[in-house]
């Protein structure tokens, strides 16, 4: 037969297993969470180690079009509809 004494003991070496394993897991996924953060701040260009997408290695980066360039045949900027638009707010 187990005394009460037995079954308080079980049950608060239960709870202190599950706390410090909680403890544990939480410490190393947050280790891990922060030195692979901090990895991201060191610099990126054609002969850095860290590679975080293509345009990275190659080293031609983003090329960005000025708002008055050309958009081809299809320029949804000047649709009749917006041109109308904006000579009515105009007028």
């Amino acid at each position: 037969m187990t005394s009460p004494d037995d079954v308080l003991s079980l049950v608060i070496g239960v709870l202190q297993g599950l706390g410090i394993s909680t403890v544990f897991l939480l410490t190393v996924f947050l280790g891990f969470s922060v030195v692979v953060g901090l990895t991201k701040f060191r610099t990126t260009g054609r002969h850095s180690s860290v590679v975080r997408s293509l345009d990275d290695r190659l080293g031609s980066g983003a090329r960005f079009l000025s708002p008055e360039a050309p958009r081809g045949p299809a320029d949804q900027l000047k649709t009749p509809e917006l041109l109308e638009r904006s000579s009515r707010q105009n007028s």
